[in-house]
Parts: C-alpha cells; sequence; structure tokens
C-alpha cells in the first residue's frame, strides 16, 4: 500500500493543468452564458487517458443509461434513489451525454488530480458513443430504456440505435438492464452478455389503455414485430396521476413520480431496477420512496417556474420534447387541454416532418407558436386543426407576448419546449443556471 501511494500521487499529478485549464475554460463559459461541452473537449484534447481513471474510483462502480428519451429523467431518478440510501453520487445532470459533455461534469467536481469523491457514477450516454465510452469507463450496469424513432438525419435506422445499444451491453461487468416492452431490446441475447440481465417494464392493462402505448419503434427486422415475454424484475402495476406503484422483484414500491405520464412511470421501474441491482442486499423500498418523495424534476423535464418575478403569481410548466414520441407521451399525460399554452422548435430539430406524425387532439388552441421553425410547426398544427393565436419565431418576444396574457384561471401556463428553446425559456424567467443544486 506504502509503495503504491506516491506513484498514485505521481499519476494525479499529471492532470493538474489539462484539470486546470477545463476548469477555467467551464467558468469561462459560464460567465458568457455558453454551453459546458467546450471545458470538457479542451481537457480531453490535453488528458485523453483522464476519463478511464474515473472507473476505478467508485466503489459502486460506474452506471450507464441509454435510450433514444428518458436518459435524462432516469438518470435523474436512479441518482436520488441512491442517495436516499446514502451515497454519494457523481453525475452529468444538465443531460450533456457526449464525451466531453461527460468530461465537462467531472469538471465541476474534482480535484485537480482528476478525483472525485462520489460512491458511484450514474452517466446519461448518447447511444453512438456508448460502445467507445464502455471501453473506456468500465461500466458494472447499463440500462437500455427504449428505441424510438429519433434522429433519422443521424442514425438513419431505429435498429441501428438498438445495435449500438445491446453492443454497449455486453461490456457492462455486473448487469444489465434492458425494457421488457421494446421490440428491439426484448429480443435480447441473454447469452453475449457478460453481466445478469434484468428486465423492467409496464403491465400489459396499463399500455393498452393509453392513448398510443408507450411509443416503442416497431422491429422491422427479426419477422416478430413484438415483444418477447419475459419476467419483469421491476414492473409498474397501478398509476393514479403522479401516484405509482411499482413491484421491485416481488415487492411494492409506492411512490410519487416527479413528473406525470406513463413514460415517466416506465422510467421510475427503470431506475428501481437498477437502483436495486447496484446497491444488493442494500436496497430498500421505503429508502427508494423517500427519495422519489423528495425528488424534483430533471432540468426542464416537467419543471415548474414562476412566469413573473413573483413567485406567488403565474407559473410556468415546462414540458420538454425532442422528437414524436416524446412530444407524443407528454400530450398523452395531460390531464386537461392547456388553458395557456405555448410551443417552439428551433433548428435543434433539423427535420420537422416527424409533427405530421403526432396526435394533437387533445390540445384546442395553442396561444404562441415560436422558435426558428415556428412556421412550420404552425403548418403542422393547424393541419391537426388547432387553433393558433399568434406565431412569432423569437422566443424573446413570445415569452413577451406569453406574460402579456390575462392570467390563467389555473394559475399555470404549459410550455412545450425542445431542449434548446427550453434553455432560453428558462433563462428569459431568470433560471439560466445549467447547473442542478448537488446535495
Amino acid at each position: 500500500m506504502m509503495s503504491g501511494a506516491p506513484q498514485a500521487r505521481s499519476a494525479g499529478i499529471r492532470y493538474v493543468f489539462p484539470v486546470l485549464a477545463g476548469k477555467l475554460a467551464r467558468f469561462a463559459t459560464r460567465l458568457r452564458g455558453g454551453g459546458s461541452a467546450f471545458p470538457g473537449y479542451l481537457t480531453n484534447r490535453l488528458a485523453p487517458t483522464l476519463l478511464p481513471t474515473l472507473a476505478g474510483q467508485f466503489r459502486y462502480g460506474v452506471v450507464f443509461v441509454l435510450g433514444s428519451n428518458g436518459k435524462t429523467t432516469t438518470t435523474h431518478m436512479i441518482s436520488e434513489v441512491l442517495r436516499a440510501h446514502g451515497l454519494r453520487v457523481f453525475t452529468n445532470p444538465t443531460g450533456a451525454n457526449l464525451p466531453q459533455g461527460v468530461t465537462s461534469a467531472l469538471l465541476a467536481d474534482a480535484t485537480l488530480t482528476g478525483r472525485i469523491k462520489a460512491d458511484v457514477a450514474v452517466l446519461e450516454i448518447d447511444e453512438g458513443y456508448a460502445a467507445d465510452l464502455a471501453d473506456r469507463l468500465s461500466p458494472s450496469v447499463i440500462l437500455s430504456l427504449n428505441v424510438q424513432v429519433d434522429q433519422l438525419y443521424r442514425f438513419y435506422e431505429t435498429e441501428r440505435v438498438a445495435d449500438m445499444m445491446l453492443e454497449a451491453s455486453k461490456r457492462a461487468s455486473a448487469h444489465v438492464v434492458v425494457n421488457r416492452d421494446d421490440p428491439y431490446l426484448s429480443k435480447i441475447d441473454v447469452g453475449a452478455m457478460r453481466g445478469e440481465v434484468s428486465f423492467f417494464g409496464v403491465s400489459g392493462e396499463l399500455v393498452a389503455a393509453s392513448a398510443h402505448g408507450l411509443a416503442n419503434a416497431a422491429d422491422t427486422r427479426s419477422g416478430n414485430a413484438g415483444i418477447l415475454d419475459h419476467d419483469a424484475f421491476a414492473e409498474v402495476v397501478s398509476t393514479e396521476g403522479r401516484k405509482v406503484v411499482v413491484r421491485v422483484d416481488g415487492t411494492d414500491a409506492a411512490i410519487t413520480l416527479p413528473a406525470r405520464g406513463l413514460h415517466y412511470a416506465a422510467d421510475a421501474a427503470a431506475a428501481l431496477a437498477v437502483a436495486a441491482r447496484v446497491l444488493g442486499a442494500e436496497f430498500a423500498v421505503e429508502k427508494a420512496a423517500n427519495g422519489f418523495a423528495k425528488m424534483a424534476p430533471a432540468y426542464g423535464r416537467g419543471e415548474v417556474i414562476p412566469l413573473r418575478r413573483d413567485p406567488e403569481g403565474e407559473q410556468v410548466e415546462f414540458v420538454m420534447f425532442k422528437n414524436a414520441p416524446s412530444l407524443q407521451m407528454n400530450l398523452d399525460a395531460l390531464e386537461a387541454t392547456p388553458e395557456r399554452a405555448l410551443i417552439a422548435i428551433d433548428e435543434g430539430t433539423p427535420d420537422v416532418s416527424w409533427l405530421y406524425d403526432v396526435d394533437f387532439d387533445v390540445l384546442k388552441r395553442i396561444d404562441v407558436v415560436t422558435g426558428e421553425k415556428a412556421y412550420q410547426l404552425a403548418l403542422s398544427l393547424e393541419h391537426a386543426g388547432v387553433e393558433i393565436g399568434v406565431v412569432e419565431p423569437d422566443m424573446e418576444k413570445a415569452v413577451a407576448l406569453m406574460r402579456a396574457l390575462a392570467p390563467s384561471s389555473s394559475g399555470t401556463q404549459t410550455w412545450f419546449v425542445n431542449y434548446e428553446l427550453m434553455m432560453i425559456g428558462r433563462r428569459l424567467l431568470g433560471h439560466g443556471d445549467q447547473e442542478i443544486a448537488r446535495r
């Protein structure tokens, strides 16, 4: 032990300059209100071996969260459940899921020698980089949430995304957790995995009762478009608003979701399955439920923020979407037609043709349509029979228009936004910080 200590210190010292440079870059970009990717890119260029040092630092290992939708929310849920069990968690809370984003998150918590004071790492990872990052970070657990139609301009075919997740899953040393209700993921080759495979899911009755099910992509290549039937280690068995019961290894966990919707319930089942596998005998349903009870919505996903400076005045609920399945599931989760609503989409969504696949029947009127692709969005809404108040591509002007409206009787406006405009909207309402507070 003594003979290895100087060597370890020497190895850490070589990271002082790259980490310091990254921290300074992070400070500068945050002062300018910029994004968080560049500091991580800079540090990775200066110290390509820094990320692999993460793997051995965590007593409970590294967890990867993959999926077309729900990665940020589920990463947040897993982190909070593990914290409720007393663990210190390192994570990338704002959804920065590329290699440079993971390193940028590291820079927020790391010492100058690249050390992280945490028991476990829970990381949202982009599917396109999952296998490469798994080779570098040696995850003990890999979770695959779903395969849904998303970013076809980038991945071309949904089955490629499934293959990326399943290939990365072979790198998990202890556990692989996959969605039983996903037509692609349910067909995982269990024998090809190093780790033990567990499934999560939603009861068939609940899926059948949902207007559009879980919106997972159909399997178009195997000859079996449906799912393979597996017993779920964690299964959603009942829902009532945000109150949900998830059966985990035969024990019912009654939890309160941070946001409404069957998709969030499925994410919760996934999170509980992962937490139970990470903790083993230390997992306690009561502690997990307590973690959910104290859980705030993930960054921009169901957050409620004051419309004006008065915290007692009208509120804005942010409903974030990035593709047809996420928008559809959020629309299906609405308890009623929004009284006041804004919807926004910008150049961060290059191809918006998928808007015509969305069922907008729950929306009767949108007060303001905004973003760089506002007119394309407005055309799809008009085609669906939705009444439109104003089309205003400039988000700042759109927010001013929403503030000028007469107060709603519910005291809440609903803003449907994609990721980039979610961040701009938060900033315009005085919540421009890009970090979730860490406990």
